[in-house]
């Protein structure tokens, strides 16, 4: 059976989580978690959130260890309820390391604050790179939504450039260099100019 999150059911399990915390924890959505969040879909199969600070991410674990999550993957965290969160410390996204901090200002939109918890998704630039990173039918049609969702509010060329130097920083530049193009040829059936 597959387990799908939509924006309210996330907002309820963070403020059960927050009720937890006694010091602040910076979270940042990225995938289709950020995707669900800005309404752009209605739910999400597993939650992908970055925790950009080190001493956050670490005591977040340990809070999340004592309300019984445990290690399910790399980065994911998992009770038997059948979801699946995972949290990737500083500024990796899976396999993609962000050039920048998603904290760093204008790197992340705000959701909601909680008392303890911030939660925010990542700007639409490092969104859209992180999910062509990958690659996936699933990544594709998510960067889609995104792009028809947001329409003249993301600078094509803007992004080319960002995703471009990102991934020169990478090990398997070329692969993510050819999901960009196949991406750039799909905004160009569908319209898009820039």
């Amino acid at each position: 059976m597959e387990y799908r999150i939509d924006k309210d059911g996330l907002i309820n399990r963070l403020s059960a989580w927050n009720d937890f915390l006694k010091r602040k924890v910076h979270l940042i959505a990225c995938g289709g978690t950020a995707l669900t969040l800005l309404n752009i879909k209605p739910s999400t199969k597993d939650v992908d959130l970055l925790v950009p600070n080190a001493n956050e991410y670490s005591y977040l674990i340990k809070i999340l260890e004592q309300l019984g999550y445990r290690s399910a993957s790399d980065s994911g965290w998992a009770r038997d309820d059948g979801f699946i969160f995972d949290l990737f410390a500083g500024k990796r996204v899976h396999t993609t390391e962000l050039l920048d901090s998603p904290l760093e200002e204008g790197n992340n939109k705000m959701v909601k604050e909680f008392s303890h918890i911030y939660l925010g998704v990542l700007n639409d630039y490092d969104l859209l790179t992180s999910k062509l990173f990958r690659g996936t039918s699933v990544d594709m049609a998510d960067c889609m939504m995104l792009m028809k969702s947001k329409k003249g509010e993301i600078d094509i060329r803007r992004f080319v450039t960002r995703f471009k130097e990102t991934a020169s920083y990478d090990v398997s530049d070329d692969k993510a260099n050819k999901n960009l193009d196949h991406f750039l040829n799909l905004l160009k059936k569908e319209g898009f100019k820039w």
